[in-house]
């Protein structure tokens, strides 16, 4: 057993090596993680990132596209045959197409390789010609990335903080009722034990739809093939005795198996080869949802920040082991506010993750906060209502394609007239409440070497993968 696991480990090592070489001395690759929680846009931003890259009319904020020095975009096969590959083209098809509409959101992991013919910068396009730059994009569920800090933790630990939140909100009053007619310190019954995981999953959906971030195991909400296996039977108990072949022990026996079988392959095979990511965040539906709602999104932005490695990427850690050097933290759905809104919303964001960005900060990674649309879905209007100037977005609304104009109310100039009460656990918004309309993706007429129009999507791939076009 010693000696499998040692073998395995240098085997990993020694292909690890291989690849890290690969990279520095032929043609670079740039692994981007793109995660997210529920309707935060990933489908839509690799769609729109890769269609853009492609199409760079709308570029100019990418350096390397507004100087010409992109003289080609195209896919390729992706490197990792065992990944189904990203559905780019029939996602496209749905987001431009006659009667658009909104692809589906992500329920596993997927990945893309576009390929970039790149022409040196300065000095060196004298001297050699266009290089090849390789970007494959990962796109993988938020709730999946959340589960990594479970690889810390005790089943009792878990249970006690996921209980300790449960108690907070009235979705899991269900599930409570049902726990509390449970004796965990009772002989294993299968019947009993899977109704009280369902009795969790079922928690956890209406947590989610609710507008509460950290729910957690992740696979319970997208749980694949794995749906019904003993590895997703289990549900977070109070502390008490656990005989042998009690209920206790056998949930316990499970929630290491969930992190050892589901969690650290993950971990293996895809999170830890990532060096650039970006975090999407619907800021927007979770000030819609109140207080609670941010306070919970703002510590499940620092679980996720604290899953990471960051730290800067030099030649041995490329070959020996990579680290997150540049992470993005993008707030989604720009589209729904006036643009002078928008400094506002970026701040928001910040103020979000401003502990993880500092504890990422200072371990060498580079992060930054931005509010994005990857597909613009609505125009700009200035209304006048009451002798005031109103500046609103009017667009399709998603459930009959009527046309409707929004102004959600005003953003606070300083986020903390947000983030205070939600730390403090207020239970609604002082200062009265936040619409939020959900919009259809518009009919687009796009002309020859343009991508779909955006809001600082450009912006977004500089940040990310700017420096390595060069």
């Amino acid at each position: 057993m010693v000696i499998g696991a040692l073998a395995d480990t240098l085997g990993r090592g020694i292909e690890t090596v291989s690849d890290g070489v690969s990279e520095m001395l032929f043609e670079p690759v740039i692994r981007l993680g793109v995660t997210g929680l529920a309707r935060s846009g990933k489908t839509v931003f690799i769609t729109s990132l890769v269609a853009n890259l492609m199409d760079r009319g709308r570029m100019a904020g990418l350096e390397a596209a507004a100087g010409g020095r992109i003289e080609a975009a195209f896919l390729q096969p992706q490197p990792d045959d065992t990944v189904p590959r990203f559905e780019f083209e029939s996602h496209l098809a749905a987001m431009t197409g006659h009667e658009p509409y909104w692809p589906d959101s992500t329920r596993s992991v997927s990945e893309l390789r576009l390929s970039l013919r790149v022409r040196p910068n300065g000095l060196l396009s004298a001297l050699s010609g266009p290089r090849t730059v390789h970007l494959d994009i990962v796109d993988y569920p938020g709730e999946w990335l959340l589960d990594l800090a479970l690889l810390e933790m005790s089943f009792a630990q878990w249970s006690e903080g996921a209980l300790s939140k449960a108690r907070t909100r009235e979705e899991a009053a269900a599930f409570l009722t049902q726990l509390g007619a449970v004796d965990a310190g009772a002989k294993l019954d299968e019947v009993g034990a899977k109704a009280l995981a369902e009795g969790w999953a079922a928690y956890l959906g209406a947590a989610r739809a609710g507008g509460y971030s950290d729910c957690t195991p992740g696979r319970f909400l997208l749980p694949g093939d794995l749906e019904g296996s003993p590895a997703l039977t289990f549900a977070p108990l109070p502390d008490g005795p656990s005989p042998r072949g009690s209920l206790a022990r056998e949930f316990e026996r499970r929630f290491e198996a969930y992190k050892s079988q589901v969690v650290k392959p993950f971990f293996r095979a895809h999170f830890a080869r990532i060096d650039r990511q970006v975090v999407l965040v619907d800021a927007l539906g979770a000030i819609h949802n109140g207080p609670r709602a941010v306070e919970d999104l703002r510590q499940a932005l620092s679980g996720i920040l604290s899953s990471f490695r960051p730290g800067r990427n030099t030649f041995l850690t490329q070959i020996l082991g990579k680290r997150v050097d540049r992470i993005l933290f993008a707030a989604t759905k720009a589209d729904h506010l006036h643009h002078d809104q928008h400094p506002k919303l970026q701040a928001i964001m910040e103020a979000l993750v401003a502990d993880a960005r500092r504890r990422a900060d200072f371990s060498g990674a580079d992060t930054g906060a931005m509010a994005i649309a990857a597909l613009r879905a609505t125009v700009e209007e200035v209304r006048r209502v009451d002798g005031t100037d109103l500046g609103v977005v009017r667009g399709a609304l998603l459930n009959d394609g009527r046309q409707a104009a929004l102004h959600p109310g005003d953003l606070p100039a300083d986020p903390q007239a947000l983030l205070a009460p939600a730390k403090s656990g207020a239970k609604a918004w002082l200062d009265g409440e936040f619409g939020v309309m959900k919009f259809a993706p518009a009919p687009l007429s796009l002309r020859g070497g343009e991508g779909p129009p955006h809001i600082r999507l450009d912006r977004a791939a500089e940040f990310l993968i700017g420096d390595k076009l060069r």
